[in-house]
């Protein structure tokens, strides 16, 4: 579960760790990673705004970093989203790549404005997609070219 919690781990590495390290059964593995993966969503998707705008105030450096993530995920969602809307946030979370997640699609979603409630259930799919395919990934069923 703590590693679905971190932010560059997330489920990409949750399941492997729990399924390959701890020997976890996949029922497990998937629920411990969807339970860290989806209460991280639901705080994050509500403490985005008040934190970012709170430190950005306080402190110039908070300011820069938060510059630097929210522009940056801008650029890599924008053409995304305006293209495919709520399907852009879906699979923008589901694909188990560095830099996406439920971290990065928390972003995306406070930059374009899409409410709290609907964020959270279109992340969350995102995640159940993102878990069944690093499920699949880590047991050997689907093969990665």
């Amino acid at each position: 579960m703590i590693w679905a919690v971190l932010p560059v781990a997330e489920i990409r590495a949750s399941i492997p760790v729990a399924l390959e390290v701890y020997q976890m059964s996949v029922a497990s593995a998937i629920f411990w990673s969807l339970v860290g993966n989806l209460a991280t969503t639901a705080l994050l998707v509500i403490l985005i705004g008040p934190i970012s705008k709170y430190l950005s105030e306080k402190s110039k450096f908070f300011k820069l970093i938060f510059d630097w993530v929210f522009e940056r995920t801008r650029k890599k969602f924008y053409n995304k989203y305006s293209r495919y809307g709520d399907v852009a946030l879906v699979l923008f979370v589901a694909v188990p790549l560095p830099t996406t997640g439920c971290w990065a699609g928390v972003a995306a979603a406070w930059l374009f404005g899409i409410k709290p409630k609907k964020a959270f259930v279109l992340i969350s799919i995102g995640v159940l997609i993102s878990a069944m395919i690093v499920t699949l990934i880590t047991l050997g069923i689907l093969k990665i070219v």
